[in-house]
Formats: C-alpha cells, structure tokens, sequence
C-alpha cells in the first residue's frame, strides 16, 4: 500500500509540475527582433527606419545614415522630411525626397545620406522626426558617432585626432 501511494503521489506532482516545465520554450530569445548595431531602428510604419545614426567629423554638424525599407509590395513609399524634435535645432541640409521602391530597401551610406547642421556632438542622441510620403511620422532619438572605424568616410575626411582617440580606448 505505501508503494501505490508514493506512486499516486510522484504522479500528482509531476502532473502539476508538467506545465511549468514545458512551457520554458514558448519565449525564446531568438524569436525576438534584435539587432546588435550602434543605430536604432523604428518599425512602427509602412516604411521600416533601420541603423539610423548621425556620423559627425565635427561637432555641429553631420551625415544622418540609415536604411529604408518599404514594407509594401505593391506601392513605392517616399520620405518626406527630417527634422529635430523638441528643442532639438537639427535642419537636413539640402534634403530631397527619397523615394523607396516597393518591397525595396534604400541604404542611405550608399547615396551620401543626408547631411544636418545643428546640436550634433559625437556620443550624444539627437532626437529627430521621419515624415512619410503616406502621412506617417515616427521619431528616433539618433546615436552621434565619429566618422572613424566603420563609420569612416561617411561625414566626409575623418578627423585624424577623433579617430586616434578612439583607438586608443581600452578594450572591454
């Protein structure tokens, strides 16, 4: 008698422990969106933001860079503006629309990206607005980076004594 109740109660426990043990699973971590760069992205429109950042070889201005990709298949999008938010006194440079081809990605390292003036410093966030063709706006608080490293060449000749500094960081 005491063997079936040992028994009847080793399968009470594992009936109720058989959930909690299973569902470890259903949250795994490369189910997950990320992506491990130094820009942010924004997918909260029909047009995805991805690794925008503003490359900067001097303080006070710099190259906004990111990539555009068109989640509509059937219908090209376009981006109509940027500009800071808030207090922000970001202004694009000579900007002209861009026009992203349906289903397409539009790398902006590749087109010379678009060049800003205003409170742009290496290492701080600048907030700014994307306007799009359809009506939809989002907002990124964009990284400054140096234009050193794999960033380099992007805002123009790089500053030898902002990337020598940064090469010499120590290691993490």
């Amino acid at each position: 008698m005491p063997k079936r109740c040992t028994l009847a109660l080793a399968t009470c426990v594992l009936a109720v422990c058989a959930p909690v043990l299973t569902s470890c699973g259903l949250d795994y971590a490369t189910d997950r969106i990320y992506t491990p760069s130094t820009g942010v992205n924004n997918r909260e429109a029909s047009v995805d933001v991805l690794g925008a950042v503003i490359v900067s070889a001097e303080e006070g201005s710099g190259t906004f860079i990111a990539s555009f990709a068109n989640n509509s298949t059937d219908e090209a999008a376009t981006v109509e503006a940027l500009e800071g938010v808030d207090q922000s006194q970001l202004t694009a440079d000579d900007f002209s629309p861009i026009e992203v081809p349906p289903g397409a990605l539009v790398n902006l390292a590749d087109e010379d990206g678009i060049p800003v003036t205003g409170e742009v410093a290496a290492g701080e966030f600048v907030p700014v607005a994307l306007q799009f063709g359809d009506g939809e706006r989002v907002q990124l608080d964009v990284p400054v980076v140096t234009n050193c490293g794999y960033y380099e060449g992007l805002d123009g000749p790089p500053a030898p004594e902002q990337c020598e500094a940064e090469s010499e960081a120590p290691e993490q």
